[in-house]
């Protein structure tokens, strides 16, 4: 099969094309300009070690680009997601639409179903979440096929006979989101690098000044770290170069938790703020890799418990159904309904996909009234919430 992938942001670029890289598809990847596309730089990153055709495309380009493809692997956030699969459903003849989440997704959440509406198949990383994103879809009424594949970046490789010295930190964007939290993590990687002047703390970071990611961040590291001493560094290398040299990894909840694990790296998932949906750490209860701040300056880490790795991220690959099941609605299509929109809609949210790489007078028109009266939609709904 012929799969072409999808994406514009750091994380679901890595993932799709990863995901689409699999020896037993034809993967290749479009990156598709919006306001929060790759850098040539971050592009290199997200690719390196996956050896499959890169091109990058507008939106206008990407139905002539799709038309060649048995599957189209829609991999971005959801309402770049929801424009890009709505153009791959009106194609003739009409390719089996795919789509996924780049990483850790539990708790599953009622928008990632929503924006993905028209996709045929949702792939996703583990028994639970397969399990959890069912009940909710039956919940919310929404019908959808799930699909199990092994996150790529938890493929288990060979066991290092040798282990780096690094204490590195997996920043994330929006987790913790408070801008004391943050520093309050700033704080704990300076103390961790003064612990122990022989090692270094490396503040792994995704994107450099001027870069985008997926989330937008408002309280970068960098700003917050104040005077650092020298065995503290920042490091915008790919993750798995600076888990080559890392004793352990730190994080809150990324996902790079997981992809440390399955080449042998300990981790801390730090619980200073608690266990939450909003801190994306719940998937963690019962893996033995929390850790306070006491753990992290003293590097007490852990591996993840064997009774929790089946269940999340690490199951027997040969459970796997992703590749099947697109096979299978290749062979005996079932594509779903195209909701009819208004025309204003379909800029408006086109619009919203894009940014400011929709330079037409219709966006511009549509933006401003769009935006204030979202603003005042979530005013009112936020009103209504608070009363209850």
């Amino acid at each position: 099969m012929r799969i072409i992938a999808v994406a514009d942001t750091d994380s679901y670029v890595k993932w799709g094309a990863a995901l689409v890289a699999d020896p037993r598809v034809d993967g290749s990847l479009v990156v598709l300009d919006t306001e929060l596309v790759v850098s040539d730089a971050q592009l290199a990153a997200a690719m390196r070690g996956v050896d499959i055709p890169v091109r990058r495309a507008s939106l206008d380009e990407l139905p002539g680009i799709l038309v060649t493809c048995d599957a189209v692997l829609v991999a971005a956030r959801g309402p770049v997601a929801r424009v890009v699969a709505r153009a791959a459903a009106r194609l003739d003849p009409r390719p089996v639409i795919v789509t996924g989440l780049p990483g850790i997704s539990i708790p599953p959440t009622w928008r990632a179903l929503h924006y993905r509406r028209e996709c045929d198949l949702f792939v996703l990383h583990s028994h639970r979440e397969v399990r959890e994103f069912g009940a909710l879809a039956v919940e919310r009424g929404i019908e959808q096929r799930f699909a199990l594949a092994t996150l790529p970046f938890a493929r288990r490789t060979e066991q290092r006979d040798t282990h780096g010295t690094d204490l590195v930190f997996a920043a994330q964007a929006i987790v913790p989101r408070e801008r004391d939290d943050r520093i309050r993590i700033a704080r704990l990687l300076v103390a961790a690098a003064r612990a122990d002047p022989s090692r270094r703390v490396v503040v792994k970071l995704r994107g450099k000044p001027g870069e985008h990611e997926t989330h937008r961040e408002i309280d970068g590291y960098p700003e917050l770290l104040g005077p650092t001493p020298p065995n503290l560094v920042v490091s915008y290398a790919s993750m798995s170069e600076a888990l080559a040299t890392a004793e352990g990894l730190l994080t809150v909840s990324s996902t790079a938790a997981i992809e440390a694990a399955a080449q042998g790296v300990p981790v801390i998932a730090l619980d200073s703020f608690g266990v939450s949906a909003e801190l994306i750490n719940l998937v963690f209860e019962g893996s033995g890799l929390f850790g306070s701040e006491g753990d992290v300056i003293a590097r007490r880490l852990q591996h993840p418990q064997p009774g929790w790795l089946d269940d999340n991220y690490f199951h027997d690959p040969a459970d796997d159904t992703w590749v099947s099941m697109v096979e299978t609605l290749v062979a005996d299509p079932h594509p779903r309904a195209v909701p009819r929109i208004s025309r204003i809609r379909e800029v408006w949210e086109r619009h919203l996909a894009l940014g400011d790489r929709d330079r037409s007078a219709r966006a511009r028109v549509v933006a401003l009234v769009g935006h204030p009266a979202r603003y005042v939609v979530r005013l009112l709904r936020r009103v209504k919430h608070a009363i209850r």
